[in-house]
């Protein structure tokens, strides 16, 4: 197998909302690790090669691009939870309308990326300027399809790097029922106007785009699996379970809209899509690591990191509760703690291919 130092280092982050804060606090010990080992390159982006992100991921993808450090993101989020989704919509008007309305956000995120760009009087940065490799997954409502935005590491890539940062990133995040579909306009570097509209969350189809990243770089990058060095981070996740019984331990009859939306105000049907997609790539990616009966010796580094959310830490895509958001951000801090060594091992090592951006 490939030496550590010379592997093509991908890293993952999975859609889940403000749960966000798990990765974010996971990568921000990440950075407080390396540099308390006086790493030259400490920062997310001077170790990884490619970063994929869906959703919350896909804001956060983009910001490590651009060099902002991971607990930057996590102080975002936690310091403006309440900002992004304190103003639910009425349970009737979101009959009608998405729950939250995406000003607040937009400007968080513009900002931020404009900081880590020439200053927030500067222009906003596109995907050209990202400073290592992204795919960012979307749904285009425009055509009906499964969408990448890729910045140009490949010379057919030529589309996506001219779209503005935070128009990719608030893209990725328009999950259906919390934000409305995302429009917008730029102009592309030749001077020519686009339209980039009805753009939603690509957490329909890939919530865990870690597979997305494993066949870039094969195809893109023409690298075989025992080249690559693999981390995937999931934003938590609840066992979704039902054994066809109501709260009084009855047999359930009565599957419909109620129950599968509004019930104890979870959004099962979501719920249910996101994780299914999710441990299904986690499925596949164990085939490809050590075949059908896992008995094949590992041919790539692959460490998934992730929590369970169980009664005790239940928390929605759009929480603000504070409390509930440290005890996340604890469980991250713990999962790092637990898989440093073989962290730091596999991927606090450099970049290798950063010269090509």
């Amino acid at each position: 197998m490939t030496n550590v130092e010379t592997k093509f280092k991908i890293l993952s982050i999975d859609g889940g909302g403000i749960r966000g804060i798990f990765p974010a606090m996971f990568l921000a010990n990440f950075e407080t690790e390396l540099k308390a080992k006086g790493a030259e390159k400490w920062q997310v982006y001077q170790n990884f090669d490619l970063i994929c992100g869906t959703s919350t991921g896909g804001i956060m993808a983009i910001a490590l691009a651009l060099g902002i450090p991971a607990k930057e993101i996590y102080d975002l989020y936690l310091n403006n939870a309440n900002t992004i989704f304190g103003t639910k919509k009425g349970f009737l008007k979101r009959f009608k309308y998405s729950a939250h309305d995406r000003s607040q956000l937009e400007k968080l995120i513009r900002d931020k990326y404009k900081e880590y760009h020439n200053g927030q009087d500067s222009e906003d940065p596109l995907l050209k300027h990202c400073k290592t490799h992204v795919a960012i997954p979307i749904y285009d409502l425009m055509e009906g399809r499964p969408s990448v935005l890729k910045s140009k590491y490949h010379d057919a890539f030529v589309r996506d790097y001219h779209i503005p940062a935070y128009q990719a990133a608030l893209a990725t995040s328009a999950a259906p029922t919390y934000f409305d579909p995302y429009s917008a306009e730029y102009t592309d570097l030749n001077g020519l106007k686009k339209t980039f509209k009805n753009k939603v969350d690509g957490g329909v189809f890939a919530n865990n785009p870690t597979l997305n990243g494993i066949i870039e770089a094969k195809k893109a990058f023409s690298l075989d699996l025992s080249d690559l060095s693999v981390l995937s981070i999931g934003t938590g996740h609840q066992r979704f379970c039902d054994a066809g019984l109501d709260k009084k331990k009855q047999h359930r009859i009565k599957y419909g809209i109620y129950y599968w939306m509004l019930e104890d105000g979870k959004k099962r049907l979501i719920d249910l899509f996101m994780q299914g997609q999710s441990q299904q790539v986690q499925n596949l990616i164990s085939i490809l690591k050590n075949g059908i009966d896992r008995r094949e010796v590992d041919n790539f580094n692959y460490i998934r990191i992730d929590t369970e959310l169980d009664e005790t830490c239940g928390i929605e895509m759009d929480e603000t509760d504070v409390g509930k958001l440290g005890k996340l951000a604890e469980k991250a801090s713990i999962e790092f703690q637990n898989n440093a060594t073989q962290v730091i091992n596999f991927f606090g090592n450099g970049n290798k291919y950063l010269n090509s951006v």
